[in-house]
């Protein structure tokens, strides 16, 4: 049988001595006060790992994970490798979110009748956590995710964590998986907080129940090239988003409409697509799940945030870092005719970082970029924004936040 969030927590469980260092917080689920015990029922196994209490806060205890998980940390990909534990809470008619608990990864019960099911009411957010060389852990700006969280959640008539419950949310489900973290420089956490609307749903309306869940997986690479430069073709029959749509909040209904001319670059060695405007066919919007930028005669241009393309939170950073360090960067319209006459491209987002861009095929017509597609600047600018956010270097910015231990 498949076990939902509700059957897991009911799952009686057999007794275990008292052991030294046994979790007691009592927001958890009293079976995660058992330490390395496996349980087993027809359909589940699962081993709930040594945990201890530590201080990430001074208003919050957090469940922390003390053993070290044995990866191939070398030949880490972008996929998912399942954690210990996730995060979930639940919102009523009321609009307020319930105390959250951390339980053990795994299948959720949801309705057939679910609004995120039937009408894709539903929103993802993308974040990471770094270990320090000294052991430490990371976030890079969990602030701004929960900030874009809450505009998503306006846009689609979902209520959302307020943003002090979000980060602290976000450090509970890390340091609860912190043994997943992978070392300096081999990855980093990935981490997805989900908000959809969990509620039964017949007609066409806003769900009456919301469910938030965090979930964590270690990753490396989002495109197998690394930092080597990637080769993407400029669309010219589908659109990722139109004037007054969603295509500036990060709804999940944005992702699946790119999968079908996604698949057919892959299938042509390309490693993703690049969209145009709905409008005019001719301005540059982004990546199918990260932002754009164009160099130029060392200024710096990206297209503007006018409501079809995704705020992104590395973009933001990026463009602040570049002008730390006196490049000229431009938000505006950029036409694909400046793509094509360029210096170097790149691509910015939570899971590529900075991805340069080899070559871009428009029309048939292959543009490549010089020094093999990794430029200068954008050398420069993910060295510095990784070095930051790995904590190799002080954070001048105030955007990293680190978990005691």
């Amino acid at each position: 049988m498949e076990l939902g969030l509700a059957s897991l927590v009911a799952l009686p469980l057999p007794p275990a001595p008292p052991l030294a260092g046994e979790l007691t917080r009592h927001s958890l689920s009293p079976w995660l006060k058992i330490q390395n015990h496996t349980y087993s029922t027809p359909s589940l196994s699962y081993k709930v790992p040594s945990v201890t209490e530590c201080h990430a806060s001074l208003s919050t205890n957090y469940m922390e994970t003390s053993e070290v998980v044995d990866l191939d940390w070398e030949n880490l990909g972008f996929g998912l490798v399942e954690t210990d534990f996730m995060y979930v809470a639940k919102c009523g008619p009321d609009g307020n979110f319930s105390k959250g608990e951390v339980l053990p990864f795994g299948p959720i019960a949801v309705s057939p009748s679910a609004g995120v099911l039937n009408y894709g009411q539903g929103l993802f957010e993308g974040l990471k956590a770094y270990r320090k060389t000294d052991g430490s852990i990371l976030l890079f700006r969990p602030e701004e995710n929960a900030t874009r969280m809450i505009t998503g959640a306006e846009r689609m008539c979902m209520p959302a964590p307020t943003v002090e419950q979000f980060v602290d949310a976000v450090k509970q489900t890390v340091l609860a998986n912190k043994r997943w973290v992978p070392p300096t420089g081999k990855g980093s956490l990935y981490i997805r907080p989900l908000l959809m609307g969990s509620g039964a749903v017949l007609g066409l309306a806003p769900a009456p129940e919301y469910t938030f869940i965090i979930f964590v997986s270690p990753v490396g690479n989002y495109f197998k090239e690394g930092l080597s430069p990637i080769h993407l073709i400029v669309e010219d029959k589908f659109h990722r988003a139109s004037p007054g749509g969603t295509g500036g909040v990060k709804t999940i209904g944005n992702y699946a409409s790119v999968l079908k001319a996604q698949r057919i670059a892959k299938g042509k060695g390309y490693s993703d697509v690049l969209y145009l405007d709905a409008v005019h066919d001719k301005y540059l919007e982004e990546v199918s799940s990260c932002n754009i930028f164009v160099v130029k005669d060392n200024v710096i241009s990206t297209p503007a945030i006018k409501g079809t393309i995704l705020p992104g939170i590395t973009r933001k950073s990026i463009i602040e870092v570049a002008q730390s360090k006196g490049f000229k960067v431009e938000e505006r319209l950029v036409s694909v005719d400046e793509l094509l006459n360029a210096d170097e491209i790149f691509c910015t987002g939570t899971a590529v970082v900075v991805s340069p861009v080899g070559s871009i095929t428009y029309l048939g017509k292959r543009v490549e970029y010089g020094n093999q597609g990794v430029g200068v600047i954008s050398q420069k600018l993910y060295k510095s924004l990784t070095s930051l956010q790995m904590g190799l270097v002080e954070d001048c910015m105030g955007w990293t936040v680190q978990l005691n231990q």
